[in-house]
């Protein structure tokens, strides 16, 4: 695996844990995001579990730089002898210019998929049906994080390499900004679909906007961390 995508990220997940509030909630984050156990982490850095645990939990002095980077390495240690690919989903995150805490997964399919197998897999909803039935990659967002912190162009580069995609918005409410979002960014993609609520729960406007521009809308109400570990199995 190449160096420059992990060095980049264990400098980004580093210098998030150092400069955090709470650099041992940052650190857990981080150990669950990479699916990592206090034990697992804690026999690579060959110490004993309660030192994880004691960080994690503040009742340890916050880590310095040092202890960090170690933990951080050996985060993706474990990763890539598991395949590295969480280090490649965070790396695309990476290339793509953005934080993690904007997008929480972008990938690039090596074939179309079916609409419906997509569906299927983060158990959404269809409410209206687009003008294709095919994807051929996806992109989760932090719906707040990206409607405030990026601007037109950035908001652009949320489609990857296509626009023949589905892009999934977490922390939706009703989903009124993302859609509102869509009518400014052309071209559309092929899906979206709004995680967090349930049909009875959306704006009312919101399956003729799509409508409007062509794209398939679907809700899903599945928790984030069942859909992002089925998005990275998939497809």
């Amino acid at each position: 695996m190449t160096t420059v995508p992990r060095d980049e990220l264990a400098r980004r997940i580093a210098g998030e844990i150092t400069l955090s509030d709470d650099p041992g909630a940052t650190l857990r984050k981080w150990r669950t995001d990479f699916d990592v156990s206090q034990t697992a982490l804690a026999e690579q850095l060959d110490v004993s579990s309660s030192v994880i645990s004691d960080y994690e939990s503040g009742r340890r002095e916050s880590p310095g730089i040092g202890v960090v980077r170690r933990m951080v390495q050996a985060l993706l240690d474990i990763d890539e002898s598991r395949g590295g690919g969480r280090i490649r989903q965070y790396a695309r995150v990476v290339s793509a210019g953005f934080e993690s805490d904007i997008v929480n997964d972008l990938r690039e399919y090596p074939t179309q998929v079916a609409l419906d197998r997509f569906y299927d897999a983060v158990g959404a909803r269809e409410l209206t049906e687009g003008d294709q039935r095919h994807v051929t990659g996806h992109t989760v967002i932090d719906s707040i994080e990206a409607i405030t912190r990026l601007s037109s162009e950035e908001f652009y580069r949320l489609y990857g390499q296509s626009t023949s995609r589905a892009l999934m918005f977490t922390n939706v409410t009703r989903g009124e900004s993302p859609l509102v979002a869509m009518r400014v960014v052309n071209p559309t993609p092929n899906a979206v679909v709004l995680h967090g609520l349930d049909r009875e729960e959306l704006w009312d406007h919101a399956p003729k906007m799509a409508r409007l521009d062509g794209f398939s809308l679907a809700v899903t109400n599945d928790p984030i961390d069942d859909v992002l570990q089925a998005l990275r199995e998939f497809p």
